[in-house]
C-alpha cells in the first residue's frame, strides 16, 4: 500500500470519530489517548507496562493510567521519562523510580543509570504502551526515550503500541544536522534524520523500526484530525507541559532554535515565567539583536528580565541579575522556521558582542546538537543560508524515505 493510499484510508476511517470528539476547548485533533478511551485501541484484557509523563491525559483531563484501566487494561508497570511520571524534575535531574504515590503502582525510572527498559521488566507483559507528549525536534528526549525501548521490547517479544499526539511544530517542516554517528551516546541525540524531523512520535518508531535489522512489533493508535500543516495552535487543543520549562504551545514553536542558547552564555530564558521565550545576558544589545535575527513569523522586542532560581530551573544562568534581553513572539505560526531562527540569533549575538562565550568550550551544543559541524560554521562566521544549505541533500533525502511511514 502506497504512504498516499495509507494516509487517506486513516483519514477516512478516522471521519466519525472527529466528529464526536469535541471536548473542553473544542480541539479538533483527538489524540491516540482517546480513541482508546472511546474503545478503540484493542487493549482490553491485556497486561501492560505505560511509558507516560505529565501530559500523557486527555483534552478533559483523565490521565492515561486512568485511561488504560477504565479501557479494561491491567496497567501492571510504569516507566517515567526525563522529569519523571508528574512533571516535576528538572531539566538533567536524575528521576527515582518507586512506587507512585497516586496509583500505587511500580515506577521504573528511563532517566537514572538506565534509559531503557530491561528484558526483565518486559518480559512478563504483552504490550509496553507509549503516550509522551514529543517536541519534534531530536533533542527533546522523549523521542530518544521512546525509541530506546525498541531494543528490550524485541528481546523481551512484547508489541509496542504508542498512542500518538501531535508534532506541535506540524508534519511538513524539516530542517537541520544529521547526528554524527561517531560520536559517543547521548540521549538528546538518537533519533535519525535531521534535528527536526516533521514527524509524530509514532510515525518515528515505525521510521526507525523499519531500519532494524530485527524489527519489533509496532502499532501506532493514530491521531484522528491532524493534517500535515498543522502546528499545535491549529489543533483547537489546550497545551499540557510536557516538562516544567516547555510551558506554552508558543514556546513550542521556537524550542528548537533558541534552546540553542543552552550552549552559550546566553539566558534561554530558564528562571523566568518564559523560558525559551526571553533571551538575554546583562551585556546583550537587545535592539541590535532584535534587528539582526528578525525572522518570518517572528516578532523579537527588547525587554529586561532577572533569572531566579526555582524548582523547574536550579541554577539559572545570571541568576538574581538584570539581563537585557528579546521577548520572542509568534506572529504566524506556519511561517516560524526555528531552525534558521535559532542560526540566526546565536550567529547575530556572536559577531555583535566580544563577552559571547561557548559554554564548556563548545561541548554542550556539540552535544546538544550531535555534531561539532555547526558550531565550527558559527565560528568561521559562515552565513546561516550556507549553514541551512549544507543540509539541504541529507533533509532531502530523509523526506523520500519518510514517505514510507506517513500516517497523515
Amino acid at each position: 500500500m502506497s504512504a498516499t493510499v495509507s494516509r487517506r484510508a486513516v483519514l477516512a476511517s478516522l471521519s466519525a470519530f472527529v466528529a464526536g470528539a469535541g471536548r473542553a476547548g473544542d480541539p479538533r485533533v483527538a489524540v491516540g489517548l482517546e480513541r482508546v478511551e472511546s474503545g478503540e485501541g484493542s487493549l482490553r484484557g491485556r497486561r501492560v507496562g505505560l511509558v507516560c509523563h505529565s501530559a500523557s491525559v486527555t483534552a478533559g483531563g483523565r490521565h492515561a493510567i486512568d485511561v488504560l484501566r477504565g479501557a479494561g487494561a491491567h496497567v501492571a508497570r510504569l516507566f517515567a521519562p526525563e522529569h519523571g511520571l508528574r512533571g516535576r524534575a528538572a531539566a538533567g535531574e536524575p528521576v527515582v523510580g518507586g512506587v507512585d504515590a497516586a496509583t500505587g503502582l511500580p515506577v521504573v525510572s528511563l532517566y537514572s543509570d538506565a534509559h531503557a527498559p530491561t528484558t526483565a521488566q518486559l518480559g512478563d507483559l504483552d504490550a509496553l504502551v507509549v503516550d509522551l507528549q514529543d517536541a519534534g525536534v531530536r533533542f527533546y528526549t522523549y523521542v530518544s526515550t521512546a525509541l530506546l525501548c525498541l531494543d528490550p521490547a524485541a528481546a523481551a517479544g512484547v508489541e509496542v503500541v504508542v498512542l500518538d499526539r501531535p508534532n506541535p511544530l506540524g508534519g511538513e517542516h524539516t530542517a537541520g544536522p544529521e547526528r554524527d554517528p561517531s560520536r559517543p551516546f547521548r540521549l538528546v541525540s538518537v533519533a535519525p534524520g535531521p534535528l527536526v524531523h516533521g514527524l509524530s512520535l509514532g510515525e518515528m518508531l515505525l521510521f526507525a523500526n523499519r531500519r532494524r535489522s530485527s524489527p519489533v512489533r509496532v502499532r501506532v493508535v493514530p491521531l484522528a484530525g491532524w493534517e500535515r500543516p498543522m502546528t499545535w495552535l491549529d489543533t483547537g487543543r489546550d497545551w499540557t507541559p510536557p516538562s516544567p520549562n516547555l510551558r506554552t504551545a508558543e514556546a513550542a514553536l521556537v524550542y528548537p532554535g533558541t534552546c540553542l542558547l543552552e550552549g552559550t552564555n546566553v539566558s534561554e530564558g530558564r528562571g523566568t515565567d518564559a523560558p525559551f521565550l526571553l533571551l538575554g545576558a546583562p551585556w546583550l544589545r537587545a535592539e541590535e539583536v532584535a534587528a539582526a535575527a528578525s525572522s518570518p513569523g517572528l516578532a523579537l522586542e527588547p525587554c529586561r528580565f532577572a533569572p531566579a532560581p526555582g524548582p523547574a530551573a536550579p541554577r539559572p544562568k545570571h541568576a538574581g541579575v538584570e539581563c537585557a534581553g528579546v521577548r520572542v513572539r509568534v506572529t504566524d505560526p506556519r511561517a516560524v522556521r526555528p531552525w534558521a531562527f535559532g542560526l540566526s540569533l546565536v550567529s547575530a549575538i556572536r559577531r555583535l558582542h566580544s563577552r559571547f562565550e561557548w559554554l564548556a568550550d563548545g561541548a554542550v551544543l556539540d552535544g546538544l546538537l550531535g555534531t561539532d559541524r555547526i558550531r565550527r560554521a558559527l565560528e568561521r562566521r559562515d552565513a546561516v543560508e550556507d549553514i541551512l544549505a549544507a543540509d539541504r541533500s541529507a533533509v532531502e533525502r530523509f523526506e523520500r524515505e519518510r514517505s514510507e511511514v506517513l500516517l497523515y
